[in-house]
């Protein structure tokens, strides 16, 4: 039976409605739980999941929709008692720091005259408008909102530009801006890297790479990720460069992105040589531009590659003979010698979209293109054989919480794709920090579990991207799954490598 519950006029963000889905999708019996504003996408997904159109038809953007279904009412009643109890206690915290929260971008710069940064999180629709009231006031913008025309990103950049200031996004996921983090961000220590990109995990990776290699970020300037398509043209991506290059703590500066557009990675390419310090661009999966090439700007082949260089460029240490990951020296036939003659897949299965594709590249490299299929680019996943899956992505995520936040639409593919007789290997992230569920790795351990009770000789091969500053703890996290039997990689190209040997040696043993 299903039931919908609406409020009108009730505004919740959006990250804490996705963790109250989360929540309630706990509850034993309750088939399907979604907090959500009732958004033409919102209400659309609702439609695509079977719920009834009728109550959603006259509803609007700032109308909190819950929408439940369960096979018996005494499911439905509990999950509503809990959607009261959630609530209620962010009502009650709310009203606890009433005196101290302003409504609205005037009260909130009553109470800061100097803020010099608005960040906006509202419905799409809206986040145009309001970025637009932002920057009229002088402020930078972070955009974290996404379903934002390209039309209106374009007028917002060229905006931003004529008056000085940087916008962020929209669907900015990660900065970090003097060390206060914005979005996903992990927690690292200052130092002489500022950073700038499009994808926010890779952000992660490479910011928590320094960290771990005993460096440190100046700023952490999230671009959005169509900033570097034809059209958008890299404004902000020029506009973070200029804005590195003139503070003075900022002595290297890496730039990372998946492929771009080849006339706007040019244009990035031109500005970064015109700087006067060093840069590291990580343009994953496209070949460097030979003639612009100098010895100023470095390209890097993987996130782990980007980070290590721009730490030796800080260090004034050579770079000449690049480390594009850390090999790691394990035997493969440990991993192996136990598995069915059944076994032969590699299931890739991710929470962050460049981490996977990052993995994707490394596998498709060292075992061949046409082997590894991938909701990132073709051939698209179909029945079984080697599968990369970005599961952030728009198709997994419509109507639930995105997987960092809310590890259970991952745990569902682990126990399906790893309890799966012929699955030799999964291959996984676990991403730490700010914005990130609490224990990720040990959601990950219980489903591999799970999927061990009809797949025992399964090998499991990760990495985990984070620090020991972060709230869940590196070191921590990795505990946890090497106590489950998982095989942790210090990086994410080292374990997309290391899988890859693994598969080979399998296939050799067959022969």
């Amino acid at each position: 039976m299903d039931c919908i519950d609406v409020r009108e006029d009730t505004y919740f963000d959006s990250v804490f409605l996705m963790a109250a889905s989360a929540e309630l999708a706990r509850i034993e019996g309750l088939e399907a739980a979604h907090l959500v504003l009732a958004t033409e996408q919102n209400r659309e997904l609702l439609l695509a999941q079977g719920f009834d159109p009728a109550p959603l038809s006259s509803l609007g953007p700032t109308d909190l929709v819950i929408a439940l279904r369960a096979a018996e009412a005494a499911v439905i009643d509990a999950a509503l008692e809990r959607v009261e109890l959630v609530l209620s206690s962010a009502r009650q915290a709310d009203a606890g720091l009433a005196e101290e929260s302003p409504v609205g971008l005037d009260g909130g710069l009553a109470r800061l005259p100097d803020a010099n940064l608005a960040l906006i999180s509202v419905p799409g629709a809206y986040a145009a408008f309001e970025a637009g009231k932002a920057l009229a006031r002088g402020l930078h913008v972070m955009l974290f909102s996404n379903n934002v025309a390209l039309e209106e990103e374009i007028a917002l950049k060229r905006r931003a530009g004529e008056l000085g200031l940087l916008v962020m996004g929209p669907d900015c996921g990660t900065a970090m801006i003097g060390g206060t983090p914005l979005g996903f961000a992990n927690r690292v220590r200052r130092g002489p890297v500022g950073l700038v990109g499009a994808s926010g995990t890779g952000l992660q990776e490479v910011a928590s790479r320094l960290h771990r290699d005993g460096s440190g970020v100046t700023h952490i300037l999230g671009t959005g990720g169509r900033d570097l398509k034809a059209g958008v043209n890299a404004r902000t991506t020029l506009a973070a460069l200029d804005l590195l290059a003139a503070d003075p703590d900022t002595r290297v500066i890496v730039v990372v992105s998946k492929p771009p557009a080849r006339e706007v990675a040019d244009l990035v390419l031109r500005r970064l040589q015109q700087l006067d310090r060093p840069s590291v661009v990580c343009f994953l999966g496209q070949d460097p531009v030979d003639d612009l090439a100098e010895q100023k700007v470095h390209h890097a082949r993987t996130l782990a590659e980007a980070a290590w260089i721009a730490r030796r460029l800080a260090l004034g240490e050579p770079v000449a003979v690049t480390q594009p990951y850390e090999i790691v020296r394990l035997d493969e036939t440990l991993l192996i010698g136990t598995m069915s003659a059944r076994q032969r897949d590699l299931v890739g299965l991710y929470t962050g979209g460049t981490l996977a594709g990052e993995a994707l590249l490394i596998l498709r490299r060292e075992l061949g293109s046409e082997r590894i299929s991938s909701n990132l680019g073709p051939p698209e996943p179909g029945g079984r054989g080697h599968t990369v899956l970005d599961l952030g992505a728009d198709e997994y995520t419509r109507g639930r919480p995105h997987p960092m936040i809310d590890p259970a639409p991952r745990n569902e593919q682990i126990r399906a794709r790893g309890g799966d007789p012929e699955t030799a290997l999964l291959l996984l992230d676990v991403v730490l920090g700010h914005g990130s569920h609490r224990d990720p790795a040990g959601e990950a351990a219980r489903a591999v579990a799970d999927a061990r009770r009809t797949n025992p000789s399964l090998a499991v091969v990760g990495s985990v991207t984070g620090t020991d500053l972060d709230p869940q703890n590196l070191r921590v996290q990795e505990q946890v799954l090497e106590d489950a039997g998982v095989q942790v990689l210090p990086q994410n190209a080292a374990a997309a490598s290391f899988a890859a040997r693994l598969i080979l040696a399998l296939e050799e043993a067959r022969r």
